[in-house]
């Protein structure tokens, strides 16, 4: 399939998308909080044109099978799928005072889908960067995020923070993106030369629509109800006087969330001064918090975690993502980063029966 075997014309718009991963910062952005998350070289291809009218037609490389989809603007209704991350941006776009007419688009993917690499994110950004090239929106890329959360957030379902997209937004291959998701202010952090970055996908695929995620982000508004607070963003590591006031769960939960935020701030120093061995034990707390209190590891990627950690050239590795599954991301130096992946990847599937996939480097 092609967008000229699919329309049978030529597109007039085409770009592409990366995904992310993050690599600290995991449950603060919807805590207004702290993140640092990086683009990875697997990247979503959008091609579209305009086509006047109010028809849309949609194809999909991933999604062969199920041949163009079409609706009408202003008729757009979720019925799950991939679909919907289509029809929420024009019903979103709509909603926000921005005019489109009918378009067609083709995307292909190698952004795994389920693996906590923002292939939605990748998909909603890249889509209405399209679209705001297509028809002349006045849109910044930061803008572009924000409308994109409201796609998951409003139509999909997906209460996700701001983090996804603005990394995909903003960021650039070399570079991470220090983001505080209260102001939105962001720093690009230029990652040094000798950081080996390890991205494998466990091939365990997670949801962000679903009762954990949920259930994580109502304990965290919950936790900063009882302790008085806007968000969980505004409690200190030290101020454990407040912590006190809280349930057990509530506590684990808020625990995680506090500590992390001070991880990303540290880890921010660490690579500004090229300290992979404090990186990588800043990456080791993480997932032992993510497994301990905020409890969105499973065994799985706790034995992906313990495999690649116990390599001798990895300085550290945690969960990243929404958790219940996806991708680890570890560290090591550049030049041994391609053989530690590869030993990690084959031990895991000996040790468990799971395929896992190296996607960094």
């Amino acid at each position: 399939m092609s967008f000229e075997k699919s329309f049978n014309s030529s597109p007039s718009i085409v770009l592409t998308t990366p995904g992310r991963v993050n690599l600290i910062g995991e449950h603060t952005d919807y805590n207004d909080g702290f993140v640092l998350p990086t683009v990875i070289p697997q990247s979503t291809k959008i091609e579209l044109s305009g086509r006047g009218g109010s028809r849309v037609r949609v194809a999909s490389l991933n999604m062969a099978a199920s041949g163009i989809e079409s609706y009408m603007l202003g008729e757009e209704v979720n019925n799950g799928g991939w679909l919907a991350y289509i029809q929420g941006v024009t019903q979103v776009l709509a909603k926000s005072g921005f005019k489109i007419s009918g378009f067609d688009a083709f995307i292909q993917s190698t952004v795994p889908t389920g693996a906590g690499l923002s292939s939605s994110a990748a998909l909603i950004v890249g889509l209405i960067k399209a679209l705001r090239l297509a028809y002349q929106l006045d849109l910044t890329d930061k803008a572009i995020a924000l409308l994109a959360q409201r796609v998951e957030n409003e139509f999909v379902g997906a209460h996700v923070g701001i983090m996804d997209q603005m990394a995909v937004s903003l960021a650039a291959p070399g570079q991470a993106l220090f983001l505080d998701t209260r102001s939105l202010e962001f720093k690009l952090i230029k990652l040094p030369k000798h950081l080996g970055l390890i991205v494998i996908n466990s091939g365990i695929k997670h949801s962000n629509i679903g009762g954990g995620y949920s259930e994580r982000r109502q304990s965290c508004e919950e936790s900063a109800k009882f302790m008085g607070v806007r968000a969980l963003r505004d409690v200190s590591i030290d101020d454990t006087r407040k912590m006190m006031l809280l349930p057990p769960l509530l506590a684990k939960r808020a625990h995680h969330v506090i500590t992390e935020n001070a991880r990303v701030v540290a880890a921010v120093s660490a690579l500004q001064a090229g300290d992979l061995t404090r990186l990588g034990a800043l990456f080791k707390e993480s997932h032992a918090s993510m497994r301990d209190d905020y409890e969105v590891s499973i065994p799985e990627i706790d034995i992906l975690v313990e495999i690649a950690c116990a390599d001798p050239a990895v300085y550290g590795a945690r969960l990243t993502g929404g958790g219940f599954g996806g991708s680890i991301v570890a560290l090591a130096n550049a030049q041994d980063a391609a053989a530690a992946a590869k030993r990690i990847a084959d031990r895991f599937e000996l040790r468990t029966g799971h395929k896992a996939t190296v996607l960094v480097p």
